[in-house]
């Protein structure tokens, strides 16, 4: 079903979801010229952080909608499929998890630290179906929602390719290490 509302993605929020793009890709860019040694794991941290940090970003974003929305950012409609008081948790537990991992690689020790080269191809091949799933989903909301062409609800996109870029980064440790 073709739905023609208009975008209401703000400019800002416009701006930040290119910017998050551009700064997911060139840490990956990073990460593929070796420029991060997944060998030293307190270095390797950085990248970690570095997109928890985002996600992080994203959740703030969307509490701040919840609580109050606000002019400079889209409407709760556009941040998620799943109901919000469900969603919320899921996202508290998965950054309490990147938060546990990225401290285990700070501070080097610790299971997730294991180098294990099955566990990293499995997460690395996970993570390409994961982006490779986003680009259909948006190339199909695009379709769907041509009035909302190119941002309208791309909020969730954006912020699934920085989990997939975590995961394929915690993949090329365990592969590369």
């Amino acid at each position: 079903m073709v739905n023609n509302n208009t975008d209401r993605t703000p400019l800002i929020t416009r701006v930040i979801l290119i910017s998050v793009l551009a700064v997911t890709a060139t840490a990956i860019g990073i990460l593929l010229l070796g420029l991060i040694d997944p060998a030293k794991t307190n270095e390797f941290a950085s990248i970690l952080w570095f997109f928890t940090g985002l996600f992080v970003l994203r959740v703030v974003g969307q509490i701040i909608v919840a609580l109050r929305p606000q002019q400079w950012l889209p409407p709760m409609d556009q941040w998620n499929f799943i109901p919000y008081p469900i969603l919320l948790p899921i996202q508290l537990i998965f950054i309490a998890v990147m938060v546990w991992i990225d401290v285990s690689f700070t501070l080097n020790i610790g299971i997730s630290t294991t180098r294990n080269a099955a566990t990293g191809n499995f997460l690395i091949t996970f993570s390409y179906v994961y982006v490779m799933a986003m680009v259909i989903r948006y190339t199909i909301r695009m379709y769907r929602q041509p009035g909302q062409r190119w941002f309208g609800g791309t909020i969730p996109i954006v912020f699934h390719i920085v989990l997939a870029s975590y995961l394929y980064a915690l993949g090329n440790f365990y592969v590369f290490g």
